[in-house]
């Protein structure tokens, strides 16, 4: 079966889906991807998941003391009833929904709500497990926290603003928000209201990214816009490759926030030095790091996707080669660190973001950053990484 888009962004129903969720098809199946935590200089001898972090805690103990919490809580102790009243069905994925309301400051954040560990099946596909969701979790708040580093500091990952861990039935108020959503756009998913009393919820909360690449096709201003987003991306992953041996693995175009800003500049610190960009009225959020790796003092957080052979069977679009291609370069190993694979994602955002259409009318602007942007597609795969790219391509000299 050919795709004309990703599986995986076309799965994605609306614009700020800040989700690690898998599309419902044929040609993509879960993840079956079990969280693997090394330590390093111990080889192969210690692969038992996350306990490793402290073997006395449970996962369902791990995750509550992500939370700050000591069990899973009533909904309305997290979610207070005023806040609920607001919210609105923004996007969907197998393992849950996303919902937008206002924060405690009157800010917009998004509500990232999955169900786990229960015996439900959700959308025809088994829940995560807590050890499965702790993986998200921890990678979420390294990625959240390189805004605040000394060394090396970005703004270009999503921020997450809180978590909680609730237990009981889905709220009146979010499934009159999901029955909204449903008559206007069409929901994939099962109406989430047959969830017990006990059944328990991790929720992310993150802030409002604004709407992924793919549903921006038609709305950028221009070419210019594309070659700061481009800039953006790639400064993001510079910066966490060098604080964090990071690698994203799944950086398709539906995972590519932008919204607008009167910002006229960024900025970003690698390696303690400060550089600046042109935001070009555009900022960007990278989401989704179900696929992700990278280090946290001497552990490596991955998931070990070697026997997902569905994963790498995608016909249709480049994306699905990025995974082969991913996996020729570390020879199944998905623990090693091979920062290339962050090359080859930034090779399919430029073919996107070159085969996009822009407001703009062209003219020679246009015409000059078409040439620099298709100079970038042409060499970029020459670098080893997102870092040796941003020091060496001329697009960003």
């Amino acid at each position: 079966m050919n795709f004309s888009t990703p599986v995986k962004a076309s799965r994605l129903n609306l614009s700020s889906l800040l989700a690690d969720f898998t599309p419902n098809t044929k040609t993509w199946s879960r993840i079956k991807a079990a969280l693997s935590v090394h330590r390093k200089g111990l080889g192969n001898d210690v692969h038992s998941g996350v306990r490793i972090l402290n073997a006395d805690l449970s996962d369902a103990e791990k995750v509550y003391a992500e939370c700050g919490q000591q069990r899973p809580l009533p909904w309305e102790e997290c979610i207070l009833p005023q806040r609920m009243k607001k919210c609105l069905k923004i996007g969907e994925g197998t393992f849950g929904e996303v919902f937008s309301t206002n924060n405690e400051s009157g800010d917009t954040v998004a509500l990232k709500i999955i169900p786990v560990e229960g015996s439900e099946k959700v959308n025809g596909e088994d829940q995560k497990t807590f050890g499965e969701i702790l993986h998200e979790i921890i990678i979420s708040k390294e990625l959240s926290s390189l805004k605040e580093k000394q060394h090396n500091q970005t703004h270009g990952f999503i921020g997450l603003k809180d978590l909680h861990c609730v237990q009981g039935c889905y709220p009146a108020d979010f499934l009159k928000a999901w029955d909204t959503f449903d008559q206007q756009k069409g929901s994939e998913n099962d109406r989430p209201d047959f969830f017990e009393n006990d059944q328990i919820f991790l929720i992310l909360e993150f802030e409002f990214g604004g709407i992924d690449l793919e549903n921006s096709n038609g709305t950028l201003a221009s070419l210019a816009v594309a070659k700061s987003i481009l800039y953006q991306v790639t400064a993001a992953l510079a910066v966490a490759e060098q604080e964090l041996h990071f690698e994203h693995r799944d950086l398709h175009w539906g995972n590519v926030l932008v919204k607008t800003t009167k910002q006229k500049t960024g900025s970003f610190l690698v390696n303690g030095t400060t550089h600046s960009l042109e935001t070009r009225g555009v900022l960007v959020r990278i989401i989704d790091y179900s696929l992700s790796r990278l280090e946290i003092d001497d552990l490596t957080v991955s998931c070990d996707i070697s026997n997902d052979e569905e994963l790498f069977m995608g016909r249709g679009d480049y994306q699905f080669e990025i995974y082969r291609l991913m996996r020729q370069e570390n020879g199944n190993n998905w623990a090693a660190y091979h920062p290339h694979t962050n090359v080859l994602w930034l090779h399919y955002l430029c073919s996107k973001l070159l085969s996009m259409k822009y407001r703009g009318s062209g003219g020679r602007t246009a015409k000059d950053v078409r040439e620099e942007l298709t100079g970038f597609y042409d060499n970029v795969l020459q670098y080893s990484s997102a870092t040796e790219a941003l020091q060496s391509c001329p697009m960003f000299q």
